[in-house]
């Protein structure tokens, strides 16, 4: 693919994900989410390797199915009410439709099925831009109507995905689909507090996004694509892999790491709410998923020596932009916690 296209298409995907966050109309919504589909799609299947053909598929008929169901939703809603706008949604049938439908695009349990398959068969940097700009626009949808969406309903997906998302990632060993799977356990907790707090779901997004972008970077660097790969990381990359190790501990939520910030605030948030069964559910549904990640930074920390190598070690990450990214990224994915008490809505 030549630098133009290539170049056309990353400006429509940003602008279609612009045009849904900065839209009120229900149609402009719509058509930011088509395009910003699209736009991605000759993206995963520019490889034309099969795997990646089977990938866009799959992401073309999961996501034109929920792009069909939300503009069946805003059409009954204006039926209904006359009005267009995003935050008139008073339909109780469209606000049922209109929450599975974005619960499909996100990939929330149960319509989760297409995000493994998708992320097994696309790149690792096709995969970072699935799991965290490909979020926003959706995202941004729930929060305009967090108070208009069945709550019932989000709340039943959200845990569902959390427990989904835990016991998914047990008998994985290709790292992508590990990482679906704790991206939907991730949406739970999202989707789960959303419609008690719209700043806690969207301080669990920003710090999602902070922590993945650096563990995918981190695995682009290394080339490590299984769990098998993680224990000859030390030997290549010895700098790369105590950092690689505290992202993963990090996105498992273990304290006193970055990412036990959103999983605290939410269970406290919970509580204060009377919702002591369901923060207790979701507070050991997360171990499942901190048990993998815990497997994998054992599988990284066991070859670990203080031993000199006789292979040679990039001690020193290529100046490109993923490399800026990574280190503009990796201190917040792990060093946020003591900014914890500014983040209490």
């Amino acid at each position: 693919m030549s630098p133009t296209i290539t170049s056309i298409l990353i400006l429509s995907l940003a602008t279609g994900t612009i045009i849904t966050m900065a839209s009120f109309h229900w149609l402009l919504a719509w058509m930011g989410l088509e395009l910003n589909t699209l736009a991605i799609l000759p993206i995963i299947s520019k490889s034309h390797h099969p795997r990646a053909t089977e990938a866009s598929t799959k992401y073309f008929l999961t996501q034109a199915a929920a792009s069909a169901l939300i503009l069946f939703s805003s059409v009954m809603n204006a039926q209904a009410t006359g009005q267009w706008s995003i935050l008139q949604l008073e339909d109780p049938m469209a606000q049922t439709l209109l929450t599975m439908a974005l619960a499909m695009k996100l990939g929330l349990a149960p319509t989760h099925f297409w995000l493994p398959e998708v992320l097994q068969g696309t790149p690792f940097k096709i995969g970072l831009i699935i799991i965290t700009w490909q979020k926003l626009a959706p995202m941004t949808l729930l929060l305009l109507t967090w108070n208009q969406t069945s709550m019932l309903t989000l709340t039943m997906m959200g845990s569902l995905s959390v427990v989904v998302g835990g016991l998914g990632g047990l008998n994985q060993t290709q790292l992508r689909k590990i990482i679906a799977f704790s991206s939907i356990a991730h949406l739970g907790w999202m989707a789960t507090i959303i419609t008690k707090s719209n700043k806690l779901a969207l301080l669990n997004l920003t710090m999602y996004i902070l922590i993945s972008t650096p563990m995918m970077l981190s695995l682009i660097f290394s080339s490590t694509k299984t769990t098998q790969d993680l224990t000859t990381t030390w030997t290549t990359s010895p700098m790369l892999a105590p950092l690689t190790m505290m992202t993963l501990l990090s996105l498992g939520g273990l304290p006193p790491l970055s990412g036990f910030m959103p999983k605290w605030l939410t269970l406290e948030e919970l509580l204060t709410q009377n919702m002591t069964p369901l923060a207790t559910m979701l507070a050991m549904s997360t171990l499942l998923s901190l048990f993998f990640y815990l497997r994998l930074s054992y599988s990284l920390s066991v070859t670990m020596s203080p031993s000199p190598t006789k292979i040679s070690s990039k001690w020193r990450l290529k100046p490109n932009t993923s490399a800026l990214l990574l280190s503009i990224t990796l201190p917040p994915s792990i060093l946020a916690l003591p900014l914890t008490p500014l983040m209490k809505p």
